[in-house]
C-alpha cells in the first residue's frame, strides 16, 4: 500500500474555517483524507425527516462543494457501525494518524475511549483537540480543582482565564486545505441511502451584526423583537466557530451576550463532571419528588393546548420551526415542572426531538434549572405566573397573535390548570419531598 495519508473525521465542526483538529491535521507530513461516519447508533431511532439529520447532510455537501472548487478534493461520508468503517478505511488507506476535535457528551466520550484503544492496537495514533469551546473539563475550576457549581463565579474565572491567554486563538485550517488528498469522487451517499427523507425545517439564518449585538440586552427577552442571534444551531453543528464568535462579542463589548456564551460552556463543564446529571436530579433529594406525569396533559402541553397563550405560542412555535425564543423556553419549561408537575426527563427528551440547537448539556442544565432540581437553580418556589409573562415579555401579543391566531374565539381552549391551585400544589408537593 502505497497512499500513506492522516484522516480527518468530522463531528461536531462542520466547516473549513478555524477548525482546530482540521488545521493540525493539515500541518501534519501526510495528505489529509477527511471523512464524517453517520452512526446509526446515533441516527436510529430518529425520525425519517429529522431537520436535524437534513442539516448535517446538507453541510457537508456545501463543504464537500467547497473542496471540489478550491483544491480537487471532498469528504468521504461513511454510513455504519464506527469501528468497521475505521476497519474498512485501513484497508482502503495506509492511515498513518486519525485527528478530530472533542465531543464531551456520554456516548461520544464512550465512543472515542474505544476508538482510541482500537486505533492504538492498529499503531495509529489517535490526535484529538479542544474546538467546540474556549474553555474545556479543567481548564476553569475552583483554586482546590472542584468544578464550579454556580455561575456566577464561573464565569468570571472564565472572563479571566480569557485575558490571561490573550483573546481567543485562531487556527486559519481555510489556508492550507492544499494539504488534502486530491481525490474529489469519495463517497457520498444521498439522505435516502441513509434511511432520510428531506426536512423542510431550515437553518434560521443567523445575526451577528455589531447593531444586534449592542442592542441585545435591551431586545433579548421580548419573543416579538428580532433581538437574538440564532446562533445556536450554528455552534451545535460547528458551522461557525466559537472562538470567532467571542471575538465579535469582546470586539462590540457587550458582556451580557458575552455571558450567554458563557452559560453554554458552564453548561458543558457541568455535563463533563457529572454525566450522571443526563437522567438523574443534581440535587438528589429532588429525584424524590412525585412527578403526576399525566400523558394527556403532557400531550396537551406539546401540541400548545394548554389555555396559556404563551406557552402555547412557544410550543407551537417549537413544533413549526425546530426554535422557540430562550425567554419563552423558560416559561414553558417551568410551566410542564410546576403547573403540571411532570417530570422534566419528559420535557428534555421532547426538546431533544424538536430543537434545531439541541446540545444535551444545555438542555439538561436549563430543564433542571427550570425544575429546581439542577446546578446554579432557580429555587423550587420561584413559579412563574404565565399571565404576568405575556404582561412583561409580550403585552401587545404580537408573538401571541402570530403562533395563537384563534386566540379570544371559542376554539381556544381554557386554562387547563388554575394558576393559583396550581402553584399550591407544586409547593405542597416539592416540599414533601425536598423539605
Amino acid at each position: 500500500m502505497d497512499n500513506p495519508v492522516s484522516v480527518f473525521w468530522f463531528r461536531r465542526d462542520l466547516r473549513l474555517q478555524d477548525n482546530k483538529g482540521l488545521f493540525e491535521a493539515l500541518q501534519g507530513p501526510y495528505p489529509v483524507l477527511p471523512i464524517f461516519i453517520f452512526d446509526p447508533e446515533i441516527l436510529d431511532g430518529l425520525p425519517a425527516d429529522d431537520a436535524r439529520v437534513t442539516i448535517i447532510y446538507g453541510q457537508l455537501q456545501e463543504i464537500r462543494k467547497q473542496l471540489q472548487h478550491r483544491c480537487g478534493s471532498s469528504v468521504a461520508l461513511l454510513h455504519g457501525e464506527i469501528i468497521p468503517v475505521f476497519g474498512q478505511l485501513a484497508k482502503d488507506f495506509e492511515i498513518r494518524a486519525v485527528y478530530t476535535n472533542h465531543d464531551y457528551e456520554p456516548y461520544a466520550r464512550q465512543r472515542d475511549t474505544y476508538v482510541g484503544q482500537w486505533l492504538d492496537k492498529m499503531g495509529i495514533p489517535f490526535h484529538t483537540f479542544k474546538d467546540q469551546v474556549l474553555f474545556e473539563k479543567d481548564e476553569v475550576v475552583k483554586e482546590d480543582g472542584d468544578p464550579y457549581v454556580v455561575y456566577s463565579p464561573y464565569m468570571r474565572k472564565w472572563k479571566q482565564a480569557l485575558k490571561e491567554s490573550g483573546g481567543p486563538k485562531t487556527y486559519p485550517s481555510q489556508d492550507h486545505l492544499k494539504n488534502l488528498i486530491p481525490h474529489s469522487r469519495l463517497p457520498n451517499p444521498s439522505l435516502a441511502d441513509l434511511g432520510f427523507l428531506p426536512s423542510s425545517l431550515k437553518l434560521p439564518e443567523y445575526d451577528l451584526e455589531p447593531q444586534m449585538i449592542r442592542d441585545y440586552q435591551q431586545n433579548r427577552n421580548f419573543p416579538s423583537r428580532k433581538g437574538t442571534s440564532r446562533l445556536g444551531p450554528y455552534l451545535r453543528f460547528g458551522i461557525l466557530s466559537v472562538r470567532e464568535i467571542v471575538k465579535e462579542a469582546m470586539s462590540v463589548r457587550n458582556e451580557t451576550f458575552l455571558n450567554e456564551l458563557i452559560w453554554r460552556e458552564f453548561f458543558m463543564q457541568i455535563l463533563w463532571h457529572y454525566p450522571n446529571t443526563v437522567h438523574e436530579a443534581f440535587k438528589k433529594k429532588y429525584d424524590r419528588i412525585e412527578w403526576r406525569n399525566d400523558q394527556e396533559e403532557f400531550d396537551r402541553w406539546k401540541q400548545g393546548k394548554t389555555g396559556y397563550a404563551l406557552v402555547d405560542a412557544g410550543m407551537r412555535q417549537l413544533n413549526a420551526t425546530g426554535y422557540m425564543h430562550n425567554r419563552v423556553r423558560m416559561l414553558v419549561a417551568s410551566f410542564l415542572c410546576k403547573h403540571l408537575l411532570i417530570d422534566w426527563r419528559w420535557g428534555e427528551a421532547y426538546f431533544g426531538e424538536k430543537l434545531l440547537d439541541y446540545e444535551l448539556s444545555s438542555n439538561v442544565g436549563n430543564w433542571q434549572w427550570a425544575a429546581g432540581s439542577g446546578v446554579d437553580a432557580a429555587p423550587y418556589f420561584r413559579i412563574f405566573n404565565p399571565m404576568t409573562q405575556v404582561v412583561k415579555f409580550d403585552k401587545d401579543r404580537e408573538f401571541i397573535r402570530e403562533w395563537v391566531p384563534e386566540l379570544d374565539t371559542d376554539n381556544y381552549p381554557a386554562p387547563m390548570v388554575d394558576h393559583k391551585a396550581a402553584r399550591e400544589r407544586c409547593l405542597e408537593v416539592y416540599k414533601a419531598a425536598v423539605g
